[in-house]
């Protein structure tokens, strides 16, 4: 019975240019990372191949030393490697694929399949049928062939290929390459791995995207995996089993803060980060000035344990409660700031509002630190 792991999607060389220089290249470095873990995983589980479903670059500019570094990673598994080009890195005339046979950095257990013909691994009896991509977008399903494709009797027949399931994924998908829905179904395939998507996905019981090894994205979508095919005999229908591949969880947070709770609530949960995560936290709504210093404390915090914590605070409000003007002992003309820079939070301009936030927030520190130790509201 004839084992695969599916995957898809490495976008080895992403930039990831949304965040500082140095989160940036750990992100961009745990991408190898993910690669050596699929390859341990595919020696433990003894797959008889590893089929990768393209976009292995993020793009055709990768140095050499990235293409070097990429087939260098997969040496953890000694078996059969079958890669498609993507849309990020398409089989040109010229192209990441003939630039890695230049540099003879291609090892000989990786056949890349750069024509839509079959594969034949004939020792398992079973036919690949590649769908490779020869320029980034294209408008003719490149999985046609597969229906009309001959392959030997008795032999499992498997599709490989990279693009957008039509009517199911086509808003969302990485790129137009268009793919049939029944293309399984029409072409008798046992099973189609595909890739662009880059969340796992189950299109039919025959039909899966497997998506990134390890996650890109603010977007739950089942990410961080990869896809173990076990395919009894020809016409049985392929067990497949989701197996975690990724080490970064990326959150994406929108809080709304109206009352206390919801503060508290926030704040337990920017206090389970750690050094494997990745959050975009976005805060919406109102607070007093004891509340936004206990925000920002906590997001400092946080900021020191996650691997990577971006802050828009654009559309909190800062409200300064009684006890907070209280304490903040601001009297006559400071008063009368205190106020105005609370009435200006509901300015139109974004830009304004934000300036006079940021200005109540920095005068009631002032404020504070004026205050004579010792010296509390009351006294």
């Amino acid at each position: 019975m004839p084992r695969f792991l599916h995957t898809a999607d490495w976008q080895i060389g992403k930039l990831f240019g949304q965040f500082d220089a140095v989160e940036a290249a750990l992100l961009a470095d745990e991408r190898f990372n993910a690669v050596e873990r699929l390859a341990r995983l595919a020696t433990e589980y003894a797959v008889d191949a590893v089929l990768v479903a393209g976009d292995v670059f993020d793009a055709q500019t990768v140095s050499d030393r990235t293409v070097h570094r990429l087939f260098h990673a997969l040496g953890g598994f000694a078996g059969r490697w079958v890669m498609i080009p993507g849309n990020h890195d398409a089989a040109l005339a010229e192209s990441v694929w003939t630039r890695a046979a230049r540099l003879d950095a291609v090892p000989a257990n990786l056949t890349v399949c750069l024509s839509p013909a079959p594969l034949l691994l004939d020792d398992l009896r079973v036919a690949v049928l590649p769908a490779p991509l020869t320029q980034r977008n294209t408008y003719n399903d490149l999985t046609e062939w597969f229906a009309a494709a001959d392959t030997p009797a008795g032999y499992l027949r498997v599709g490989l290929a990279h693009g957008s399931v039509q009517g199911v994924l086509a808003e969302d998908i990485d790129s137009p390459n268009p793919i049939a829905a029944d293309r399984a179904a029409n072409a008798r395939l046992d099973y189609l791995a595909l890739g662009d998507w880059h969340g796992t996905r189950e299109i039919d019981p025959r039909t899966w995207y497997a998506g990134t090894p390890e996650t890109d994205r603010f977007r739950a979508n089942a990410s961080g995996q990869a896809l173990l095919v076990d395919i009894a005999a020809p016409g049985a229908l392929p067990v497949v089993i989701p197996i975690t591949t990724g080490r970064y969880r990326w959150h994406a947070i929108a809080a709304e803060l109206q009352v206390p709770s919801d503060l508290d609530v926030l704040l337990a949960g920017l206090a389970d980060f750690g050094a494997a995560d990745v959050v975009q936290l976005v805060v919406r709504g109102r607070t007093d000035l004891a509340g936004h210093r206990r925000l920002t404390e906590a997001i400092g915090q946080a900021q020191g344990r996650a691997r990577s914590l971006t802050v828009d605070l654009a559309e909190l409000r800062v409200d300064p409660s009684a006890a907070d003007l209280e304490a903040l002992a601001a009297e006559g003309y400071l008063a009368d700031v205190v106020n105005a820079l609370r009435a200006a939070q509901a300015e139109q301009d974004p830009a304004r509002a934000q300036a006079a936030r940021d200005a109540l927030v920095i005068l009631a520190g002032l404020l504070a630190a004026r205050r004579p130790v010792g010296k509390g509201a009351g006294q």
